[in-house]
């Protein structure tokens, strides 16, 4: 992915997704075992990307399904986390399940500086700008609000919200899909503000 000038998708990434995912099933109240298996799912989401980045949901749910599957994973479970994993991207996706709702949001969350490998601001795209311009991210699930939030800090100089919207939009939008299944509303809190 570096090589190709995306933003880091490694084990930073996969292990961030991993604990997000199983954070928004715990606070949900869920099952701990889905919560367990929500972890599973963030962790291996990307690993078609080793093969190709067109299509890499469903060839990451295929190299999970070999994986869980020689490891002894009940088959129903393995459905479950190869479900999510392919479903996990904007384009052809959708929040099948809890595993694959929380898999969306820790997904789509995980916006921020370190993830850019170019270190050249003068050769950025808009990813890199946006990737660098957030400071903090956190997804957090408001129990008495109902709602899931995404609150980021940034440094509007870097890039403006609207480049944000301009590239993220169809992933809020998958996000709030995901927020959706649980019952809740989702929210992006940029700098404190409410979007």
């Amino acid at each position: 992915m570096d090589a190709l000038g995306y933003t880091e998708h490694g084990f930073r990434h996969a292990g961030i997704v991993a604990e997000t995912a199983r954070n928004i099933i715990e606070s949900l109240g869920q099952d701990g075992r889905i919560a367990e298996l929500a972890a599973v799912a963030g962790y291996l989401h990307d690993i078609g990307n080793a093969i190709n980045r067109l299509g890499h949901p469903d060839t990451a749910a295929l190299m999970a399904f070999s994986l869980l599957n020689e490891m002894g994973m009940p088959a129903t479970e393995v459905a479950m986390v190869i479900a999510a994993i392919g479903n996990h991207e904007e384009d052809l996706g959708s929040p099948v399940s809890a595993i694959s709702a929380a898999l969306i949001l820790a997904d789509k969350s995980d916006v921020h500086h370190s993830r850019v490998q170019n270190q050249n601001p003068l050769t950025f795209d808009i990813h890199d700008r946006v990737n660098f311009s957030v400071q903090k991210s956190n997804m957090r699930v408001d129990l008495d609000n109902k709602s899931i939030n995404l609150e980021l800090t940034t440094d509007d100089q870097s890039a403006s919200v609207m480049e944000y919207f301009e590239i993220f939009l169809s992933r809020m939008l998958m996000c709030r899909r995901a927020a959706d299944f649980f019952g809740y509303k989702f929210k992006l809190i940029i700098n404190g503000i409410e979007m």
